[in-house]
C-alpha cells in the first residue's frame, strides 16, 4: 500500500467530486479550514481495523472542532466487496453506541463500488457515494445540525444530487480522472 497515493486519491475525490460537484454543500468549508482528519488504515485483518475504528472514535469525540470537525477512515485493501464493507458499517454504527456517543457521532460510508439499494450496478446515480477506497466518514451530529439548520431545503440535497450525477453521466466522472480503488490501484 502506497499511503501517498491513497492520500492522494481521497483528497482529489473530495475536491473533484464531493465538493467539485457540490455533493455534500457542507464539505467545502471544512475541508479548505483543513478540518478534516483523513486516516489510512494499514490494518491486517477486520479486528485491527475496528480497533482502529474505536481509536478514532474517541480521538474525534475528544478533539476540539476548530481544529478537527471530521474524520475519514479510509483502508484500500481490506474491503473490497461492497457487501462485506457494508457489515463493517453496521458495526461501526454499533461501536458508536459502545462508546456512548449516539447523539455526538454518526458515520457514513463510502466505497468504490457503492450501491444503493435497488439500482444496477452501473447506475450513475450510485456515484454519489464512490470514493476511490472503502471509506467510513465520522461526522459530528452537532455539526450537521447547525449545517442543515443553515441550508435551505436539505431535503433536496439527494435527489439534486442524482440530477448532477444524471448530467454528468459515466463520461463527465471518468473525466474526472478519480481513482478506482476498486481497481487494485492501491500498490
Amino acid at each position: 500500500m502506497n499511503r501517498d497515493k491513497v492520500l492522494a486519491a481521497t483528497r482529489q475525490w473530495l475536491e473533484k467530486a464531493v465538493i467539485g460537484l457540490n455533493l455534500c454543500p457542507f464539505a467545502k468549508s471544512v475541508y479548505v479550514k483543513n478540518q478534516v482528519r483523513i486516516v489510512v488504515s494499514d490494518a491486517r485483518h477486520v479486528d485491527a481495523f475496528l480497533e482502529e475504528l474505536d481509536r478514532e472514535l474517541d480521538f474525534l469525540a475528544a478533539a476540539n472542532p476548530e481544529e478537527i470537525e471530521t474524520t475519514l477512515l479510509v483502508h484500500p485493501t481490506l474491503f473490497p466487496d461492497f457487501l462485506d464493507f457494508n457489515e463493517i458499517v453496521g458495526i461501526a454504527e454499533e461501536a458508536v453506541a459502545e462508546h456512548e456517543l449516539e447523539g455526538v457521532l454518526q458515520v457514513a460510508s463510502f466505497h468504490p463500488r457503492f450501491r444503493f439499494e435497488g439500482t444496477g450496478e452501473d447506475d450513475i446515480e450510485n456515484y454519489t457515494n464512490r470514493s476511490p477506497y472503502p471509506t467510513l466518514h465520522l461526522l459530528r451530529e452537532n455539526s450537521i445540525e447547525g449545517a442543515v439548520a443553515a441550508y435551505p431545503d436539505v431535503d433536496t440535497i439527494p435527489e439534486r444530487n442524482i440530477e448532477t450525477m444524471n448530467r454528468l453521466g459515466h463520461e463527465g466522472w471518468k473525466a474526472l480522472g478519480i481513482a478506482d480503488g476498486g481497481e487494485d490501484d492501491a500498490s
